[in-house]
């Protein structure tokens, strides 16, 4: 067996080629993050052995920089083991108490654990697989961003129109947006046409705000402690048009991922308070169910599991959740079992009986996303829909 190491970065990467016997092939050498520098490596490779069968190429789990020598080398049909980064770290820090961390170590550390360790090989996922996981990160970093906006937009209105937040029903909604892109302070407010300021509220709130309406926030504007600038009314107009950007933007991103979840027919979206969005990110971030041995397994990949404190006779009661893992998926599973907690019956009878037991919310919810993702599990093997 010929064991390949390959230690990844942003430019170049190094890698060690080995025999089973221990023996070295090919020193530590460096290749560029190129066509050229995968050549390099690919002609090296084949030069030890024809046997693609007989070989092992290990690399870390390092983000977008692994994907393009992931995909050369999945193209070259070249088995291939992706190690978690901490099992790499725990495993050089078990073979010596000094403080080592190089890349020349990691890549004897990921050499030894490809001879030593019993690893699961790497199976490239579908096209649809690696869109969908791609386009549900994208969604979540764009909700995040909005949501920096959306509270220096609520900060933006506590100083130049404070009063507002009482009048209308929230701040967060396009009618608010529209009104403060019109007339980007109280001064504004106070001194606009009363007509306008009566159509621009109905046509944006969809005719839930009228007349009189924009009578009360006038006054209000006119009696306002706001205080404002040129500066300040800029941001509030340019913070206003990004959120409106990156809504359109998320718009656009949940259409083709709706229409992704649609194609495959996930039975996720059976579940009482499981959208397309969530069922998406647990598809994505999953990928096959069936390289996971059990449900449990899951929650371990998601972080979701607890950690374990046990010493001599003493064992911890206290144990937090291990949150080492896919941070999306733990969300999407969060979210969802917030969700089905709320509208199925029997998810919403298992929340109750964990508070009703002197659980905190989130801890409740911890125990309903256990079960969730057993259900889920299930379904997804024996191909089934929700049945309660």
């Amino acid at each position: 067996m010929i064991c390949i190491g390959i230690d990844i970065s942003k430019d170049k990467h190094d890698c060690l080629i080995s025999n089973s016997d221990g023996d070295i092939l090919f020193d530590n050498f460096t290749f560029s993050n190129s066509l050229e520098g995968f050549e390099l490596l690919f002609s090296r490779i084949q030069s030890c052995s024809d046997n693609f069968s007989q070989m092992k190429i290990g690399l870390e789990a390092t983000g977008h920089y692994s994907n393009n020598i992931t995909e050369f080398l999945v193209n070259k049909n070249l088995p291939i083991f992706i190690i978690n980064p901490l099992h790499t770290s725990l495993y050089r820090k078990s073979l010596s108490f000094r403080k080592t961390k190089t890349d020349k170590a990691d890549v004897h550390s990921i050499v030894s654990m490809l001879m030593t360790q019993k690893l699961t090989p790497y199976v490239p996922v579908s096209y649809h697989r690696k869109e969908l996981k791609s386009l549900t990160r994208y969604r979540f970093n764009l909700v995040q961003d909005c949501s920096v906006l959306k509270v220096s937009f609520s900060r933006l209105m506590n100083i130049i129109f404070p009063e507002l937040e009482k009048i209308v029903h929230q701040l967060q909604v396009n009618s608010v947006y529209q009104l403060m892109s019109a007339y980007p302070d109280a001064a504004a407010v106070s001194n606009a046409n009363l007509t306008h300021l009566t159509n621009l509220l109905r046509k944006y709130s969809k005719g839930h705000y009228g007349r009189e309406k924009a009578i009360e926030i006038r006054n209000a504007a006119m009696q306002s402690i706001g205080t404002s600038d040129g500066i300040l009314k800029l941001e509030m107009q340019q913070t206003i048009a990004r959120i409106r950007l990156l809504r359109e933007q998320i718009s656009i991103v949940e259409v083709r991922i709706k229409d992704i979840i649609k194609e495959s027919d996930s039975p996720f979206i059976t579940i009482p308070g499981i959208s397309y969005i969530t069922a998406a990110m647990i598809h994505a971030e999953v990928g096959d169910f069936s390289n996971f041995s059990s449900a449990e397994k899951i929650l371990a990949f998601a972080g979701m599991e607890p950690s374990i404190y046990q010493s001599g006779q003493y064992t911890s009661t206290h144990a937090k959740m291990v949150k080492r893992g896919s941070k999306y998926l733990r969300y999407a599973l969060f979210t969802a079992a917030k969700n089905v907690g709320k509208w199925d019956n029997t998810f919403k009878e298992f929340l109750q009986k964990k508070l009703s037991e002197g659980k905190h919310y989130n801890v409740a919810v911890s125990h309903v996303a256990k079960k969730l993702v057993r259900t889920l599990y299930s379904m997804e093997i024996h191909h089934t829909a929700y049945s309660k």
